[in-house]
């Protein structure tokens, strides 16, 4: 199955991010949104999960999104908060996969079996730090995570 992972759009969902999400089964916003056309464009490629960012908590249109969201993806148990510090210390051994935004710096870091991503920002840039998103493919047996970035 490919996932489509994308964070921190504040607003602003580019052509290059749509082009790289096609074809995607689902899609994971984890915050930082910015506007509810950005989940109805999301919506239309796959099955969508997201969470609010701290950008999202004052918009009426965001009231009705989670926090913090624990799904299955393929058989992997996935948490998902807007902000790495919200991962709650006392983690469900079950989850496999924990997935964030909020930092803007993309991360693929495997922590023993527990996979910590971050895609990175796909809104506009920030500093000198890259503009992406991620791409999952996932089967019963494995996850395996890339960056894609849509700018030079």
């Amino acid at each position: 199955m490919k996932v489509g992972v994308i964070s921190d759009t504040h607003g602003l969902l580019r052509p290059e991010a749509l082009a790289a999400l096609q074809g995607c089964e689902r899609i994971i916003h984890a915050g930082d949104i910015g506007s509810p056309e950005i989940l109805d464009a999301l919506a239309a490629i796959g099955e969508l999960h997201v969470v609010r960012g701290n950008n999202d908590l004052e918009a009426e249109w965001a009231g009705h999104l989670a926090d913090c969201l624990q799904f299955d993806l393929g058989g992997w148990q996935v948490l998902l908060v807007h902000d790495l510090a919200d991962v709650p210390a006392a983690l469900d051994p079950g989850v496999r996969l924990v997935i964030t935004g909020h930092s803007h710096k993309p991360l693929i870091e495997w922590r023993g079996e527990r996979l910590y991503l971050n895609p990175g920002s796909a809104g506009r840039r920030r500093f000198k730090l890259p503009v992406t998103l991620a791409l999952l493919e996932v089967s019963e047996q494995a996850i395996e995570p890339r960056l894609v970035g849509l700018l030079e």
